[in-house]
């Protein structure tokens, strides 16, 4: 094939100088025949053209007949240059490759639509501390559904913060403007949960000395957020999907049809669908109720946002306090099987034991936080479809320490890079590395 690509291509180089050498014999043989005065009838000017005109015929008629040998070998070269292994393969690894970049790129809208920056989520929710992939990823579902209409249903362990969860999604509705009215069904007797969510008129049982509007009517026009709904009696349920169907409910002791609209953020630490098994909760409810569920991640998941919520109370509890190094790495160690409300009420309680020193030390942290388990470490329960390797849980903890430096030096680098017994400019490179802004630290 190759010997044949060599005569294709010496074909097609010899083919001008067989032209051009055709057209040199006709302007010799004119001049021959002008010479022996075969057109000495004519002028020198229309001799001239006589010669151009016989030249160009000559040399047309020659490269038309030439032509299929010229063309030819020039298509079939550049045909099987197509199939050529060396040209072909590099076409597709072109191809693969712009798939791929394809693919890449949709991977990251879709990541940039699942996460919120952590300056965005900074923006949107003031209230919510923390910059940790897992919170900004509920965040941005928050964000998605606030704005319309549909009910949201709220599950996660104990002290993960539903209630905080649930004011925001009132706060970002359309209904920001209208009554916000919480129930939490675990401390209402069982008795009295019809007449606390649809009121009651006037006599309707003992003790009932005048008409009460119930919760669906209080929050008429705004949200009614029902916390911990895994508690509330299987009889009221279906009372409750009924209201919730028809968007209107009877006072107990009344025959008067009351309606409203509200729009129902549910919450509970229960597994609804466990509970549906056990025939304690009603699957029709669960199903009304599960239109849009969020789930809230625990604190143990989170560790970067330790430094960041200890700081935010000890400004509560103590304006003055700051958290020594030894401590924030005990919080950082333990479990947190509270969660949130945990880490809180230990931070309130160091505070009080931390007085007027001025720095929250090792001893004024709960037996259960000092005890760290260390004879026995345990790896955190990920609600991802694999646990974190070592690589990931110790940058994790990196952050943690390079956020809580910044926190105790107001976001001065110099200080920080003390603090952390690293150079600034290594401490410039890490807080790149994780998209950090000591700006947001500092004190006003």
């Amino acid at each position: 094939m190759i010997d044949r690509l060599r005569v294709d291509i010496s074909v097609g180089v010899l083919i001008p100088f067989i032209l051009g050498g055709l057209a040199a014999l006709c302007v010799l043989g004119m001049d021959a025949a002008l010479s022996l005065g075969a057109f000495s009838g004519f002028s020198p000017t229309a001799q001239g053209y006589l010669t151009a005109a016989v030249t160009g015929c000559a040399v047309s008629g020659v490269a038309l007949l030439l032509g299929r040998l010229v063309l030819r070998p020039i298509k079939a070269f550049l045909a099987r240059a197509k199939e050529l292994p060396m040209l072909k393969e590099p076409a597709e690894k072109m191809e693969q490759a712009r798939g791929a970049e394809i693919e890449a790129l949709a991977q990251m809208f879709e990541h940039v639509t699942h996460v919120l920056g952590s300056l965005d989520a900074k923006a949107l929710f003031p209230g919510i501390i923390g910059e940790s992939r897992a919170l900004r990823g509920v965040l941005a579902q928050v964000a998605k559904v606030a704005p319309s209409e549909a009910t949201v249903l709220l599950t996660g362990e104990s002290g993960t913060g539903k209630d905080l969860f649930a004011n925001t999604l009132h706060t970002h509705s359309k209904r920001r403007d209208m009554p916000f009215v919480a129930v939490n069904c675990a401390a209402i007797p069982p008795g009295l949960m019809e007449s606390e969510l649809f009121g009651h008129e006037k006599g309707a049982f003992t003790g009932a000395i005048a008409a009460k509007k119930g919760k669906f009517e209080q929050a008429s026009g705004g949200t009614l957020f029902l916390d911990e709904i895994g508690d509330m009696p299987v009889e009221t349920q279906a009372k409750i999907l009924r209201a919730l169907e028809n968007g209107e409910s009877e006072r107990v002791g009344g025959d008067k049809l009351i309606r409203f609209n509200v729009r129902l953020v549910a919450a509970t630490n229960k597994n609804l669908q466990e509970m549906i098994g056990r025939g304690e909760f009603r699957e029709d409810l669960f199903h009304r109720l599960n239109v849009f569920p969020l789930q809230l991640p625990p604190l143990r998941i989170r560790p970067e946002d330790i430094p960041l919520l200890a700081n935010h109370f000890l400004e509560r509890f103590g304006p003055s306090l700051a958290l020594s190094s030894e401590a924030l790495q005990l919080l950082m160690a333990h479990s947190w099987p509270g969660n949130v409300r945990e880490l809180r009420n230990t931070l309130e309680r160091a505070a009080v034991l931390a007085g007027e020193d001025g720095v929250v030390l090792p001893e004024h942290l709960p037996a259960q936080v000092r005890l760290v388990q260390a004879s026995q470490p345990q790896m955190p329960v990920m609600p991802e479809s694999r646990a974190k390797d070592l690589d990931e849980r110790l940058q994790e903890i990196e952050k943690s320490l390079i956020i809580a430096a910044l926190i105790k030096s107001h976001g001065v680098q110099v200080r920080a890079a003390e603090m952390l017994g690293i150079k600034e400019r290594s401490l410039w490179h890490r807080v790149k590395k994780f998209g950090l802004d000591p700006a947001s630290y500092k004190r006003d």
